[in-house]
């Protein structure tokens, strides 16, 4: 139980804290619009730079493929076309429950718009209680939760291509899914690990290539900082940008993070307009060299509510008309969803397992034990003490 009058003693030293965060945020806001400005003179410049020290350089940085000043209104999305989303969510297991288990469940949503036909709102869910799909991770010293959550993102992608690849359908179509393409998360991997998510995400991404169905990962207040980062090379005082010889420690305090802990968004909010995209960027991340020939590409779209990131495959990119068409409808997404594309927040829903769904699959679950003829089927005495409560 949380004592409020014990915590509202604190609040003030929070606000008084918030107050002086901003005011350094507003002048860090200030020096990235003079640095950007001075950027958009000598863009050619900078970018010959960072490809020729790109492997020097220790700080995310993405390299952009159009002017930096780039202002594009987005064009209107036709008024017939379909939209498909998923998203994902899951049961940990859980050693002081009936049994150890996990479960996935994908939530999967296609609305079609000016064609007359129902949407569809499911979820696909799967069960995992084997002792490979439990405990292989281990192997790799990694935890049954976070395994759980990696095979949820490639489950997510794949039912996705599937999905969309499944509707015969002649006009334009859109694969949404909520968050980056850019899996940081692999980086940190064995690789044995990482060949068991990686290519059924690659190879689902080309099964969509094939239908020409474009797919986008949509960011929300993201907290990326690769496009700010080419700033960093206006500021740096040394000969060249050799972070490896002359600033081995990012931690420490560098010259050139003159605005350190501004985010790109508050950046292109200032340059934007509502129903404008910013210039194209490629992401310079090390992981995306095992995407083949797949890398992604992003922009910040001012969606009305927010600057949001949209990202993309490289062949969504090198077809100007397939991607302008694809912001369109991302925007028109966003408007029917009164700030966020209604197709990915309905496949929340759709996947979300709440209190009563997680009770109603460990009774269905421990009927069938019964059934099997277990006995003794019952949570931990510490489940079920925590669980009660005397006060």
């Amino acid at each position: 139980m949380l004592d409020l009058t014990k915590l509202a003693g604190q609040m003030q030293g929070l606000s008084q804290h918030l107050c002086s965060e901003v005011a350094e945020s507003n002048r860090k806001l200030e020096l990235a619009k003079e640095n950007l400005k001075k950027a958009c003179e000598c863009q050619e410049e900078i970018v010959k730079r960072q490809e020729k020290w790109r492997d020097r350089i220790t700080f995310a940085n993405a390299t952009p493929i159009e002017p930096l000043d780039t202002c594009i209104q987005i064009s209107t999305p036709p008024k017939v076309h379909t939209i498909i989303a998923t998203d994902g969510s899951q049961i940990a297991p859980n050693h002081h429950e009936i049994a150890y288990c996990y479960l996935l469940n994908i939530g999967r949503v296609v609305l079609y718009y000016g064609q007359n036909r129902h949407p569809l709102l499911d979820s696909l869910p799967e069960i995992f209680y084997r002792e490979e799909d439990l405990y292989i991770a281990r192997q790799w010293g990694l935890k049954t939760e976070e395994w759980m959550s990696h095979c949820r993102t490639a489950s997510e992608i794949t039912v996705l291509s599937d999905l969309a690849c499944s509707i015969k359908n002649e006009h334009p179509s859109l694969a949404m899914v909520d968050g980056s393409l850019i899996y940081w998360f692999l980086e940190q991997l064995p690789l044995e690990a990482r060949d068991q998510i990686l290519p059924p995400i690659l190879e689902a991404w080309g099964k969509l290539r094939q239908a020409g169905i474009p797919i986008v990962g949509y960011l929300s207040a993201a907290r990326n900082n690769e496009a700010k980062n080419l700033l960093r090379l206006l500021n740096c005082p040394y000969p060249v940008p050799d972070c490896i010889n002359y600033c081995p420690d990012q931690l420490d305090y560098v010259p050139c993070k003159k605005f350190e802990g501004l985010r790109d968004t508050t950046l292109w909010a200032t340059q934007l307009q509502p129903g404008q995209r910013s210039a194209l960027w490629r992401s310079n991340s090390r992981i995306l060299q095992l995407y083949d020939d797949q890398v992604i590409y992003f922009c910040y779209l001012h969606v009305g509510t927010e600057i949001a990131r949209i990202e993309f495959p490289a062949w969504v990119v090198n077809d100007p008309r397939m991607i302008d068409q694809a912001l369109g409808l991302v925007l028109a997404q966003i408007q029917k969803g009164y700030g966020y594309p209604v197709a990915i927040a309905e496949a929340h829903n759709q996947a979300v397992v709440r209190s009563g769904d997680r009770n109603h699959f460990f009774a269905l679950l421990e009927r069938e034990m019964i059934k099997a003829g277990i006995k003794n089927v019952s949570i931990s005495y510490k489940e079920a003490r925590k669980r009660g409560s005397i006060a």
